[in-house]
């Protein structure tokens, strides 16, 4: 990884963890920094609706690709695939040298609230989604419950 890129994730973690900002983005962010790997784990409380766990892998390339971002938590969600990746084009084909962590940290949250069937990652649970509300609502309460 560039001296540069380097230099840009320390100072987007530094600035998440201080930025007054951070609190309409998330109630709680913790990161954990594992050398060598460049792998960030980040922890996620968001809206009251449970914690979800993230690893952000930055590889490289950082700046003109976008991390690896998938969830270690279990969740049931239309646009998150089985192994936990995000279908997100943030995350896609959209990295810019402009996009720091929060900018890909807001619509990840985003994306909980606001499922997206149209673009799905899991079909079944688009499915669900799309035919049953209160099912799909009643199983991801019961997943987050079980994952905190």
């Amino acid at each position: 990884m560039s001296t540069s890129a380097r230099k840009r994730l320390m100072r987007d973690f530094k600035w998440l963890q201080q930025d007054l900002r951070l609190a309409s983005l998330t109630h709680h962010v913790i990161i954990t920094l594992c050398y060598g790997m460049l792998l960030y784990l980040v922890w996620m409380t968001l809206l009251g609706m449970g914690t979800f766990k993230l690893t952000f892998q930055f590889m490289a390339d950082y700046l003109n690709k976008p991390p690896i971002v998938r969830f270690i938590s279990t969740m049931f969600h239309p646009n998150i695939y089985v192994d936990g990746s995000i279908c997100l084009e943030i995350l896609q084909n959209q990295q810019s040298p402009i996009y720091d962590v929060v900018a890909i940290l807001t619509p990840i949250q985003s994306l909980l609230c606001d499922q997206n069937p149209n673009s799905q990652a899991n079909s079944e649970v688009a499915r669900l989604f799309s035919k049953n509300k209160h099912e799909y609502n009643r199983k991801v309460r019961e997943i987050v419950k079980f994952s905190d």
